[in-house]
């Protein structure tokens, strides 16, 4: 349902009284948020009766502006409040590919510990991880964005309680977008910068040294040939 300029005002008005009501780590309370409940459960529902993981993606796509205004709204009081709507609708926002989007939300959810959705048996920072490294991983994250918002779930995590296999995975993801390698694809070692080269070795062999079947030793040592051969001077 599109919302007018006034009703997107008036929710995001809602979200930033009722959030600074509760105050850091408070529940949230009021119809405002129950109203935001309902529709989220509504709109679970829907999910639950699509088969399709691209048509489940293509349904968050079309629900996540619905909640636009709240999420507005809670980031603007900065309250702090447990709230099911913002850590869900984060998941979602990765799902669709939003990925700036759910950084922004991200780094407020990291910053207040809001707790996962009560349908995730993963910890926050877990579900961040997880789910930023498989989106660069698989290629759903062009190699530009994974270099620009990578570094940024490895910093905000990185005081985070997470599995180390998890942990490797984002490592990994960060080092492959630096070389430019995507799911299956391979890579001219030899068209690699000795910046980039050892940017990613060091992310890659901080992953081999959390979870040593994370998959990375041939890229390891791709990349210390590589560093080991002389720089090719500049055409004169």
């Amino acid at each position: 349902m599109r919302q007018t300029p006034a009703q997107r005002h008036l929710q995001a008005k809602l979200a930033k009284i009722a959030s600074a009501a509760a105050g850091v780590g408070g529940e949230l309370q009021g119809s405002a948020y129950q109203l935001m409940l309902a529709q989220l459960a509504e709109h679970r529902r829907a999910l639950k009766d699509i088969q399709s993981v691209e048509r489940k993606i293509e349904a968050k796509r079309a629900f996540l502006p619905v909640y636009d205004a709240w999420i507005d709204g809670v980031l603007a009081s900065n309250g702090g409040a447990q709230d099911q709507v913002v850590t869900t609708v984060l998941v979602w926002h990765i799902d669709a590919g939003n990925y700036q989007r759910a950084i922004e939300i991200a780094e407020y959810a990291v910053t207040h510990k809001l707790a996962p959705p009560d349908q995730y048996d993963r910890n926050l920072a877990t579900i961040l991880i997880d789910e930023f490294a498989t989106a660069a991983l698989t290629g759903k994250m062009d190699r530009a964005t994974a270099r620009d918002l990578l570094p940024i779930v490895l910093h905000g995590t990185r005081d985070l309680d997470a599995p180390d296999q998890a942990r490797a995975k984002l490592h990994k993801a960060f080092g492959y977008a630096v070389i430019g390698r995507a799911g299956s694809a391979d890579v001219d070692y030899d068209k690699v910068s000795a910046d980039d080269a050892r940017l990613a070795l060091d992310h890659l062999q901080r992953a081999l040294a959390l979870f040593e079947q994370v998959g990375v030793k041939k890229d390891i040592e791709r990349l210390e040939r590589r560093l080991n051969k002389p720089e090719t001077p500049p055409a004169p």
